[in-house]
Parts: C-alpha cells; sequence; structure tokens
C-alpha cells in the first residue's frame, strides 16, 4: 500500500541493538500508538490514511531477532521471565517514548496514546495498558496470548480496551473474551469484537 506519510526506522541500543519503525502521518500528529512486533505494525500507517481519522503516529518496537520464539513471549508475557520482561518494559515504555519525544517533538497525555499488540505482543499491550495507565490511555488488543491473564485484583486506573478475536482461533478468542469479561467486571471501557478470522 502506498502511503502518504513517512517510515522512518533507527537502530536503539537496546539488546544489542533493537529497531523501532514510525510511521509519520502527512500533517502533524494528534494521536500516538506504540507497539510490539513493530516490524509488522508501524506498516499500518496507509491503511489510517484512507481510513479518516485524525492523524496518528505509529510507533513500532521490533521484536527480538532471535528465532526462539520463547525469547519474544518473554519479554512481551511479563509471567514467564520477570527479569526479561522488566527490561523490555523499560526499554518499551523509558527509551523508545524517551526517543520520540526528542527525535519527533511528539508526546501527548495518556488520552491520546495507545499500546497496540497482536498475539504475544497482544499481551504486551494488556501488560502495559494496565501497569501504566498513566501513560497508555487505550489498549488495542487482537488475539491475545493465553500466558498474561488478568490479574485477581485489577488497578483502580483502567485504560480503555479494544479486543478483537477470530471465532476461527477458540485459544485467542477465550483469552480476549477473558481479558474483556475481568476489565468490564473492574469498571472498565471494553470493546470487544469477535471477526470470522
Amino acid at each position: 500500500m502506498k502511503i502518504a506519510g513517512e517510515l522512518v526506522t533507527e537502530m536503539l541500543e537496546y539488546d544489542g541493538g533493537r529497531q523501532v519503525t514510525v510511521y509519520v502521518p502527512p500533517d502533524p500528529p494528534q494521536a500516538i500508538v506504540f507497539a510490539g512486533d513493530g516490524q509488522l505494525i508501524s506498516q499500518w500507517g496507509g491503511y489510517l490514511e484512507v481510513a479518516n481519522v485524525p492523524p496518528t503516529m505509529i510507533v513500532g518496537a521490533y521484536r527480538t531477532s532471535n528465532v526462539d520464539e520463547m525469547v519474544r513471549i518473554h519479554e512481551y508475557s511479563p509471567p514467564f521471565d520477570h527479569q526479561r520482561f522488566a527490561a523490555h518494559e523499560r526499554f518499551f515504555v523509558e527509551e523508545v517514548r524517551r526517543w520520540v519525544r526528542s527525535r519527533f517533538s511528539v508526546a501527548f497525555p495518556a488520552k491520546r496514546t495507545a499500546v497496540c499488540g497482536v498475539s504475544a505482543s497482544g499481551e504486551l499491550s494488556l501488560a502495559l495498558g494496565l501497569r501504566h495507565p498513566d501513560i497508555y490511555g487505550t489498549v488495542f488488543s487482537a488475539s491475545p496470548g493465553g500466558g498474561y491473564r488478568p490479574p485477581a485484583v485489577m488497578p483502580s486506573l483502567l485504560p480503555s480496551a479494544y479486543l478483537v478475536a477470530g471465532t476461527l482461533e477458540p485459544f485467542f478468542l477465550e483469552n480476549a473474551t477473558r481479558w474483556a469479561a475481568a476489565l468490564r467486571d473492574a469498571g472498565g471501557v471494553v470493546e470487544m469484537n469477535e471477526r470470522v478470522a
């Protein structure tokens, strides 16, 4: 898809070097979305251009280059490896946001800042949204993996959440439904969608 905006990729120092790609919309951004699996999600800017939504910057932090999928899951899901998750959390929440402020002069309040992910990075988006609702006012989580589950006690401040999963992927649909119910029960604003996918 041809885009009017620009894709900017730079290597940050985390983990021996981790790329981040930013979709910069053609007009000054009015919102920003931070995403795991950024090599995939940052490319979605073209869809925003044709969707008639306010100009939105997408900041995509790439996944680990390690071919072992468990390394990615340990970075993205808190229950597996607390230290690895915490290190990646610092990178994503602090370093990437600081770089975006410095490089693009863009920083928005939580109500105009979202975190996004699909599958394992869908877990990441939920974890970061719950842990940092003062930074990420909205969570977009598609087909979240099942390693990170709703905590027994939810935080008092919750981000708004948009969850989606496919009817042809019962494992992911069950996880998304579980999260939607838990967030609603805690008083959160939730939109849950099932799609034939």
